[in-house]
């Protein structure tokens, strides 16, 4: 699992580890977030109303959900973990730090890397010069990140975003070992 702050550069690395890794498959998060032009249901996110979100709580279909500081929820479900395994491919979860400290939490043998920008001024700069959110929600994000980077030290592994080549050489060395160690490709 691969988790961090916004802005970090998760989402890169995350690419090029899928490229390097062909038995690796990212899986998509249902939210209830709006769907930005240029996003596909099914390839960036699974959008649902709340609604369908609530009810897929109540009836225990995620592995992990949280609930977003700026109103909206995501979540990965249990189904995407089994499409990706019947396929038979690994998962790759990409997921909030609360989401991912559940799983560390219940599911034995999961590895969590958490992703973080060198400084707390290039991970603004980066969530500035992205312009996918309002400045009322850049700010969000930073308070977030904040507290995010405080629990930085409960992951296996963390690796600094400060080079994107090299900081893909370190997740792709960390993954290969983890699935050697774990001797199955069935970890999330």
């Amino acid at each position: 699992m691969v988790t961090g702050t916004s802005g970090a550069g998760k989402g890169t690395l995350e690419k090029l580890l899928l490229q390097r890794m062909p038995e690796l498959e990212l899986a998509v998060s249902a939210t209830t977030r709006d769907q930005r032009p240029g996003e596909e249901n099914g390839r960036e996110y699974w959008f649902v109303s709340p609604e369908i979100f609530e009810r897929r709580v109540e009836d225990d279909e995620f592995l992990e959900y949280i609930d977003l500081p700026w109103g909206a929820r995501s979540g990965t479900l249990r189904s995407e973990i089994d499409r990706i395994q019947t396929h038979g491919k690994v998962p790759l979860l990409d997921l909030e730090t609360d989401g991912a400290l559940r799983v560390q939490e219940t599911i034995p043998g999961a590895v969590t890397i958490f992703v973080d920008a060198p400084t707390f001024e290039e991970l603004e700069r980066r969530l500035r010069e992205r312009a996918t959110e309002s400045s009322g929600e850049i700010q969000v994000r930073l308070d977030l990140a904040r507290r995010q980077q405080e629990q930085k030290d409960r992951f296996n592994y963390r690796i600094v975003n400060d080079d994107v080549e090299r900081a893909a050489d370190e997740l792709t060395s960390i993954v290969r070992r983890e699935l050697q160690t774990a001797g199955t490709m069935s970890r999330p």
